[in-house]
């Protein structure tokens, strides 16, 4: 049912933790729906140089945090900003239906971090257009 890169993600997930300085961090995900992730990121010239999650939830949701962490690091703020939650099933060869809400959910916690990362330094990018964490809801 779960691919072996699911598994690894979820047994030896990378980047656990938290960034107590970090320039950005974004929660998304509520007691209700079931999962919480909290992104943290490190930015220095627009680079994600850092980034580390927590993530209250089940196997699937922590490998999707996991493997987001990865697929951003290193990227700049607008390329991590495209990451898709397809993009994220993609990475760990698959996800089962009813988890693809997990794929979401890092996504999610991605965006929410560069939002907050772009408000707290007064940023614009064409990216950000029409996004609000606010709006974010379970899809349970």
């Amino acid at each position: 049912m779960y691919s072996e890169k699911v598994m690894d993600h979820f047994s030896k997930p990378r980047n656990v933790g938290e960034i107590k300085d970090a320039d950005a961090v974004g929660q998304v995900g509520n007691a209700k729906c079931g999962d919480i992730m909290k992104m943290y990121m490190k930015i220095e010239n627009d680079i994600i140089v850092d980034v580390k999650f927590k993530t209250f939830g089940c196997g699937s949701a922590i490998a999707t945090s996991s493997i987001a962490t990865e697929m951003i690091k290193g990227k700049t703020i607008k390329e991590a900003f495209r990451l898709t939650n397809r993009a994220v099933a993609d990475a760990l060869d698959g996800l089962p239906p009813v988890k693809m809400h997990c794929s979401v959910l890092a996504e999610q916690a991605v965006k929410t971090a560069i939002y907050n990362y772009a408000q707290k330094n007064d940023l614009y990018f064409e990216e950000l257009e029409g996004f609000d964490p606010d709006d974010l809801e379970c899809h349970h």
